[in-house]
């Protein structure tokens, strides 16, 4: 069975005019979608276009062209039914500090126009993991809890697809692991994440697919594990029981990246060499190997080789 696509964007194009006369392009004819079920990557430097993107989606920003198809309906034809579809949650915490979160979701639910017997608020609330400070003001929450208290709220109108907006910057590594394992359970009960971020480990271990974009182009679109294998070079970090003096290319594409006393650094490509290979090599200095540290690379490497390129 095909998998359902629950956003669709093609030929997707934004163009701000500055001065009256000078054009911005904020989005150059963008393609992509987006699977049910999978937490799906957006990524890419300061001013790529991330932010217009979810805008466009939101509402708040108006297209120039292409289209945009939410969960079967047209941004054009159903901008209702696509801002139904979708549930933000922006990296700004915009809450009233003078209500309980109880009270937030309820007015949010009423905004989206969800009636009273069809609400889920204390459900949500647990799952957010709220459920103790439900009738807590909202300004004595913990920075943690103002977070999740936002997810919370992109939640009340049951949407099938939630945009997370940079959801972890500026947190400590303990409330950015208690939020992901929230996300995950959102994940888990059917709910596609589309999710921002400057972290790149986090969209390594969390997301399905990642798109990288930059200067409103689509740079690279693919699995995570697919786009990690693209990475041509290999590390490996060398202990020796004693010093040696290897040169640059001594083997196929061999460089030395340090060589401090018993301590050698080197690079090779993966297509070109063999970690076996080296250790062959090495054999004939008669040293002997203490310890070895392998580095295959990771999303960082891909993200900034595809930018700069």
């Amino acid at each position: 069975m095909p998998e359902r696509k629950v956003l669709k964007i093609e030929n997707l194009n934004k163009i701000y005019v500055k001065n009256q006369t000078e054009k911005v392009e904020a989005i150059k004819n963008l393609n992509l979608e987006v699977n049910e079920g999978e937490i799906f990557g957006l990524l890419g430097p300061n001013g790529a276009g991330k932010s217009t993107f979810i805008n466009i989606l939101a509402g708040l920003v108006i297209k120039t062209s292409g289209s945009v198809n939410v969960w079967g309906f047209d941004l054009d034809i159903n901008p209702r039914q696509v801002r139904a579809s979708i549930g933000i949650v922006p990296q700004e915490l915009n809450l009233d500090p003078f209500f309980s979160p109880k009270k937030l979701l309820e007015l949010q639910a009423g905004m989206y126009g969800v009636k009273k017997k069809d609400r889920i608020t204390d459900t949500i609330l647990s799952m957010v993991s709220l459920d103790k400070q439900a009738e807590s003001y909202s300004r004595g929450l913990s920075g943690g809890m103002k977070r999740r208290l936002m997810i919370a709220k992109a939640l009340v109108h049951k949407p099938p697809i939630i945009i997370l907006d940079e959801p972890t910057a500026g947190v400590d590594v303990e409330l950015r692991k208690n939020l992901w394992d929230n996300i995950k359970l959102l994940n888990k009960n059917g709910v596609t994440i589309i999710l921002t971020t400057h972290y790149l480990n986090e969209a390594e271990e969390m997301c399905d697919r990642i798109a990288i974009i930059n200067k409103g182009q689509l740079v690279a679109l693919d699995s995570t594990e697919n786009l990690i294998k693209k990475i041509k070079y290999k590390i490996v970090k060398l202990k020796l029981n004693k010093k040696i003096d290897i040169k640059d290319n001594s083997l196929d594409s061999l460089k030395v990246l340090s060589n401090n006393n018993q301590l050698i650094t080197l690079s090779y490509e993966k297509e070109k060499l063999t970690i076996g290979e080296i250790i062959q090599y090495l054999n004939k200095y008669e040293v002997k190997i203490i310890d070895m540290i392998t580095d295959d690379g990771n999303l960082e490497d891909v993200f900034v080789s595809l930018i700069n390129r």
